[in-house]
């Protein structure tokens, strides 16, 4: 189950809420980092690329690391760089991509990506998503907030990170 929350700014000119999504996910903690990690292109929803005919996502398992996505020719497009690998518990990455859906070369017009992942009781995982410091993207983050946190965004991700790691 996923629950996506619709971000707001709480007074002008204040920090958004960020958008989360949360899913519980049938299999180990170390087992979900993992695939979250490792295993990335097997999650991630082939329309939330910016490179067309990517077959690959590369993710440097390190902080300062990139994370690229790789088509079928060589071609490479860096969308995010790794902030904090805390295995089997966290995982951070920047989101470098614009509200125009391009590359963002501007650390400082970033947003952040942060997810958690907790060993339940009965051998399951919570794994909770969180897009932060969307405003930081400037024009348009309004935008980019409404698309990651619809219907069509971290959800479907999420929801497929599930299936693909509890199979």
């Amino acid at each position: 189950m996923t629950t996506p929350t619709r971000p707001d700014l709480t007074r002008s000119g204040a920090e958004a809420s960020p958008v989360s999504v949360a899913v519980d996910v049938a299999a180990p903690v170390e087992h979900v980092f993992d695939v979250f990690t490792r295993r990335t292109s097997t999650w991630w929803d082939a329309a939330h690329h910016l490179l067309d005919g990517t077959v690959d996502m590369d993710v440097e398992l390190r902080p300062g690391g990139s994370i690229t996505e790789v088509d079928a020719a060589g071609n490479r497009c860096t969308i995010g760089r790794v902030l904090v690998v805390e295995r089997p518990a966290r995982f951070a990455f920047t989101w470098d991509v614009s509200p125009r859906w391009e590359v963002e070369t501007d650390p400082a017009r970033c947003s952040e990506v942060h997810v958690a992942f907790t060993a339940l009781d009965d051998g399951r995982t919570r794994v909770v998503l969180e897009h932060r410091h969307l405003q930081r993207h400037g024009g348009g983050w309004e935008g980019m907030r409404d698309a990651v946190g619809g219907a069509d965004g971290w959800a479907v991700d999420v929801r497929r990170l599930a299936e693909v790691a509890g199979a």
